[in-house]
């Protein structure tokens, strides 16, 4: 029988991103189908496989999207959307195969069915590209994406709360604005597939939110506090407004985490 882990190292360093959607999946399916033995005798690669195309960018050398309207700035952001899109099946890939062991079985569940979250995401951003007339990997990406996954790698806390907890949350706050502005721009397909997003990553900051603060408790530490210097500590940016402050909140991410930071 195949291992949980040397089945999610499979997925991790798999490069094509059509062949990586359906790894994902087949690892979450075979996961929940108890196909997979408990077992972590493979480790979790550095960073995982990429394809060819896109080239990989620092953030200051993107180019810039152009006005949201042009067919220019449409397709940049797709793409861009998309890139997050794929970045996050590795990042839920690697959250269940490094930590697992240590977190077990029902944080494996849980990253495991991000994962193929992610993998359907991307899938369907893809596609929606590919309507456009483009494709994943026609236009430059966000090089940095990985960075926060590989500054955490030696402690679980720390990645939960900047993964999920920080990064995803974000995409809370500023998915609602892009989906009004695609909607006003009469693509109600686009508006769609962003609602399906927006809802799916409110359980996914859910995920993170519960595993950090069970951890938190374990330790006798105040989930805030706690989530408060490790965000000092591990992320560059700024956790700045504005706010969903009802979607986090869904998500248990609750004011009292972020409003003493935010800047």
């Amino acid at each position: 029988m195949t291992t949980v882990a040397s089945a999610i190292r499979s997925a991790l360093l798999t490069a094509d991103p059509r062949a990586k959607v359906m790894a994902t999946r087949d690892v979450a399916r075979s996961w929940r189908l108890g196909r997979l033995e408990w077992a972590f005798d493979a480790a979790m690669p550095d960073e995982p496989a990429r394809p060819e195309r896109p080239q990989l960018l620092p953030p200051n050398q993107m180019p810039k999207r152009g006005k949201g309207g042009s067919e220019r700035g449409r397709l940049a952001l797709w793409h861009s959307l998309a890139h997050i899109e794929f970045v996050a099946i590795d990042l839920a890939l690697d959250m269940a195969g490094r930590f697992g062991e240590q977190m077990g079985e029902e944080f494996v569940s849980d990253f495991l069915a991000v994962a193929a979250d992610e993998a359907m995401h991307f899938a369907v951003l893809a596609r929606k590209l590919e309507s456009l007339g483009s494709h994943y990997g026609a236009l430059p990406a966000h090089g940095g994406l990985w960075q926060a996954a590989h500054e955490t790698r030696h402690d679980v806390r720390a990645r939960l709360a900047i993964v999920p907890m920080v990064l995803e949350a974000r995409g809370l706050d500023v998915t609602p604005a892009t989906l009004e502005r695609v909607r006003a721009q009469g693509d109600e397909h686009g508006a769609k597939i962003l609602e399906r997003i927006l809802d799916d990553e409110i359980r996914h900051v859910a995920f993170g939110t519960k595993h950090f603060v069970a951890l938190a408790k374990r330790h006798d530490e105040s989930p805030q506090e706690s989530w408060q210097k490790l965000v000092s500590r591990y992320f560059r940016g700024a956790v700045k407004p504005p706010f969903n402050d009802s979607a986090r909140l869904a998500a248990g991410l609750s004011r009292d985490f972020y409003l003493g930071i935010a800047s």
